[in-house]
């Protein structure tokens, strides 16, 4: 048997299309996983109290370890309103990562006329529109409303446009001659900014997408005893994108909202 019978198709495959909305099977394992996640966390830390739980003790522990790597990115006076949406950014992609490693996943569903096998789950993160909806999310929306809000436009046009230089040091004349080249800088890093999404979702989609197709091709070439140290290996990869991703989106925040901890207490 050929390596294309356990290629894995890079286009999410449409279960329920007699609808506005197209249902794909990377849709119903995202909706799937989500579900399982909320009712895992709650199940796992039950009700808060001041002696904690094992499992209360585990998630508290999972969350500030999250805490500690981010604060230091986005500043002590930034960590508390942009660390739910961090947090969960992160654990969302790490579950959903990892999801593809599930019994059953690309196993069942049914074969169409060219004799693919057309699964009824596929991991949310190894279909580009979902990886393209969070780097949208993370890097335009997540990260303008938490500039805007936080910083104010005026730091953030200043931050792109903005003559940075010091007018003592470099004379009078040099510091105008210096604002086209600024404006001309603003213009470059707004381009830069418009395809920080794209740069998101094509690194986090590839390392999802390349080990669903190294894991199908492994298993369907060789069972039981081989694949374990690649599943091993995508454990690795998806924990280490989820935190790529998670950190990135820290940074470009950071980038203008950290101002050091004299600005602690604003806001």
């Amino acid at each position: 048997m050929t390596s294309e019978a356990f290629a894995v198709s890079p286009k999410a495959y449409s279960l329920i299309e007699n609808l506005p909305l197209p249902i794909t099977n990377s849709m119903v394992m995202s909706w799937v996983i989500s579900v399982m996640v909320i009712l895992g966390i709650r199940q796992l830390a039950g009700k808060p109290s001041l002696l904690p739980s094992r499992g209360q003790l585990f998630v508290e522990s999972g969350v500030q370890g999250v805490r500690d790597i981010i604060e230091p990115i986005v500043g002590k006076s930034m960590v508390k309103p942009t660390f739910p949406f961090l947090l969960g950014l992160f654990f969302f992609i790490l579950f959903h990562n990892l999801s593809g490693l599930l019994p059953g996943v690309g196993v069942f569903g049914f074969v169409d006329d060219h004799g693919h096998l057309n699964y009824w789950m596929r991991p949310g993160n190894a279909d580009l529109n979902m990886t393209l909806m969070l780097g949208i999310l993370a890097s335009i929306l997540g990260w303008g409303y938490f500039v805007i809000r936080y910083a104010g436009f005026k730091v953030l046009f200043f931050d792109l446009f903005g003559n940075k230089a010091d007018k003592k040091d470099v004379g009078t004349v040099m510091y105008f001659l210096l604002f086209p080249l600024f404006i001309l800088v603003g213009l470059i890093e707004v381009f830069s900014i418009s395809l920080r999404p794209v740069s998101l979702a094509v690194r986090l989609f590839g390392n999802v997408y390349g080990g669903e197709t190294l894991i199908s091709n492994i298993t369907g070439m060789a069972s039981w005893i081989v694949p374990i140290p690649f599943y091993f290996l995508e454990i690795l990869i998806g924990v280490v994108q989820a935190l790529v991703f998670t950190l990135l989106t820290a940074v470009y925040i950071g980038l203008i909202c950290n101002h050091g901890d004299d600005h602690e207490n604003a806001h």
